[in-house]
């Protein structure tokens, strides 16, 4: 059955009637937007407990603290933020007065648009609530990135989405899906981004916030989302500011020998660059949305058995909806002008080349490349032998457009891109769509296509398919 989606103000006037939901607003950098809508809807004195705005920063830091990188619209601040709020509400409302109320704590931490426009803001949005009087608290935490022209544009946004929030916990808290979907009722997508989320608590014990991130994707609220080894969603600028950064995209499905000498060789390369700094990089296992999408519906369950070897293996995935290399660098260099490197298979590069990947562009294939290579990028190449009989693939051996080639050869002799030598001849003949039909199969000897371990996580975990001999049907 569809969801009704109601109106801001019928979304604040049926939490206002709700008499077992009581709660406070703390809203810094965006005025007071969220509890306006409270207020105006009518009946707030049953919600509404306190609300507040500290703007000075001494005043900030006074109630909340101070924050050890001195800034104010991150996430620690809006946990200290959820945190010191909730408890002063448990302190200050005695359970013998308000035995059936739901406390709940709203804040959010914000920066809009600067003067010069150059900054559009930012900023983080939660809520800590319960849904039974002696229930745990459970969090909805989320990062914003504000794209509106005008101040007051945005803060009326916020206003909206706080209000999404603050219903949606309550009244669509079966549905963690739908509850993210809900978030954008009355609100355009192409207004605000929100490209990080968590979901914690009791009422979100079964909640994969990998599986979140990729709900992000797949609603057009963002175009990419990164989660770390430990399957916790990363805020993209925190990681990626200012860091030389260097990815490797695949399917993935599994990860094979090939796929771990690529990055493998691809680092070495990239770690003895001048421009590279090793403290100072991050590598990025990238799956694109297109990818997930190999077999028609993104397979949810085949994205966590990805996800779920990769974290295994201490990687850091990134899921894009950027099935252009120019769009994924583009995305890049929102938060860096440092080096950055990409590894790619011959097929790959030979794709990058094919004008058809850019019609959409008024300077097709020459705009593409424009992004490219205004950038600080290097392209390290891992070469192709499909058969043992056949000749090995190289950068130099792909067929490019003649009118294409001098722009090959210019990017070749600048070292912009660079084959990789010190590869391992004898995995060559490894691909992960073969290993992955042996494994759907039932078939022996797909264990040795896999680095070390993955073939246990899989068996013990029992991903893409996989089914022990002894409960096989066929057995």
């Amino acid at each position: 059955m569809e969801r009704i989606v109601l109106t801001t103000t019928q979304k604040a006037l049926k939490c206002n009637l709700n008499p077992n939901i009581y709660g406070t607003f703390a809203e810094i950098g965006a005025g007071q937007e969220v509890v306006r809508h409270f207020f105006r809807a009518g009946g707030a004195s049953g919600t509404v407990a306190k609300t507040m705005s500290a703007y000075d920063k001494d005043f900030s830091d006074a109630i909340y603290g101070k924050e050890v990188d001195g800034r104010y619209v991150t996430e620690a601040r809006l946990r200290k933020m959820l945190e010191h709020e909730y408890s002063l509400i448990e302190q200050r409302l005695s359970r013998d007065k308000f035995p059936d109320k739901c406390y709940f704590a709203f804040s959010n931490t914000v920066a809009t648009i600067n003067f010069t426009r150059k900054f559009k803001g930012h900023g983080w949005m939660g809520l800590r609530f319960q849904l039974s009087p002696g229930q745990d608290t459970n969090d909805i935490i989320f990062h914003i990135r504000m794209k509106e022209e005008e101040a007051s544009l945005q803060q009326e946004t916020i206003g909206v989405m706080g209000v999404n929030l603050i219903y949606g916990a309550f009244h669509i808290r079966n549905n963690p899906v739908e509850l993210l979907k809900s978030l954008y009722d009355n609100i355009a997508k192409y207004k605000i981004e929100i490209d990080m989320i968590h979901f914690e608590g009791p009422e979100f014990e079964n909640v994969d916030n990998r599986l979140m991130s990729l709900q992000l994707i797949k609603n057009g609220m963002t175009d990419a989302v990164i989660f770390g080894p430990e399957g916790k969603n990363i805020l993209p600028a925190a990681l990626l500011y200012k860091k030389n950064i260097l990815a490797m995209r695949g399917s993935f499905r599994p990860v094979t020998k090939v796929n771990i000498d690529m990055l493998k060789k691809g680092y070495s390369y990239f770690a003895e660059e001048r421009k590279v700094d090793r403290e100072n990089m991050v590598v990025l296992f990238e799956i694109t949305l297109n990818n997930l999408k190999a077999e028609g519906e993104i397979d949810e369950q085949d994205f966590l058995d990805r996800a779920e070897i990769l974290c295994s293996l201490g990687q850091t995935v990134l899921i894009s909806n950027y099935q252009q290399y120019y769009k994924l660098v583009e995305y890049f260099t929102r938060y860096t002008e440092e080096r950055m490197g990409l590894i790619m298979g011959v097929t790959n590069l030979s794709e990058l080349f094919d004008e058809k990947y850019y019609r959409e562009l008024k300077g097709g294939i020459l705009e593409a490349f424009g992004i490219l290579y205004s950038s600080d990028l290097k392209i390290y190449v891992y070469p192709s032998k499909p058969t043992k009989d056949a000749k090995l693939e190289t950068s130099s051996s792909i067929r490019i457009h003649p009118r294409l080639r001098a722009l090959y050869e210019y990017l070749a002799f600048n070292r912009r891109v660079i084959d990789i030598e010190n590869y391992d001849p004898d995995i060559l003949q490894i691909f992960s769509r073969d290993v992955l039909k042996r494994i759907k199969k039932g078939e022996t000897g797909w264990e040795d296509s896999l680095p070390a371990y993955v073939d246990n996580i899989i068996r013990d975990k029992q991903l893409f398919g996989f089914v022990p001999k002894d409960e096989r049907q066929d057995a």
